[in-house]
C-alpha cells in the first residue's frame, strides 16, 4: 500500500496539494494510481484543500493523531525548523505517510515541496 502524507500552510488550495502529490508520486517513478491513502496530521485533517485534493483524486484521507506522528518521527529523513517548532516534527508529511502505513513503513520519497504544500510517500511494504 502506497501512502501520502501531505502538509500545507493555512489555506493551500486543492491543485497545489494535487500537484505537491504528482510531483512526488513523479519523483518515485510511480503512477497516480498506484495511491491507495493520503495522511496528515490531525490538525490539518480539516483543510479545505486537503479534503478537496482527496475527494478529487478519489483517495481516502486519513488524519493522524499527533501521538501516532511523533511515534513515526524517529523515522523521518527531512527535518524543518519552523516545523518542528509549530508541530513537534520533523516533517508532517514524512511522519504523516510512515504513521498511516503501518509501524514497518518505509520512504519511498521524503518530502518534497511545492509551493505551500508538501508530500511523502511511503510504502507498507506489502502490508494492507
Amino acid at each position: 500500500m502506497i501512502v501520502a502524507g501531505v502538509g500545507c500552510r493555512k489555506g493551500a488550495g486543492a491543485a497545489e496539494i494535487e500537484a505537491a502529490i504528482a510531483a512526488a508520486l513523479a519523483r518515485a517513478g510511480l503512477a497516480a494510481d498506484a495511491l491507495d491513502l493520503i495522511a496528515t496530521s490531525a490538525a490539518k485533517g480539516g483543510e479545505p484543500g486537503i479534503i478537496g485534493a482527496a475527494f478529487a483524486l478519489g483517495i481516502p484521507l486519513v488524519a493522524v493523531p499527533p501521538v501516532d506522528l511523533k511515534a513515526a518521527n524517529l523515522r523521518t529523513l527531512t527535518h524543518s525548523e519552523r516545523v518542528v517548532a509549530l508541530t513537534g516534527v520533523n516533517s508532517v508529511a514524512e511522519a504523516a505517510a510512515l504513521a498511516a502505513a503501518g509501524p514497518t513503513a518505509r520512504l519511498m520519497a521524503p518530502r518534497i515541496a511545492v509551493g505551500p504544500a508538501t508530500c511523502a510517500l511511503a510504502d507498507t511494504g506489502g502490508a494492507p
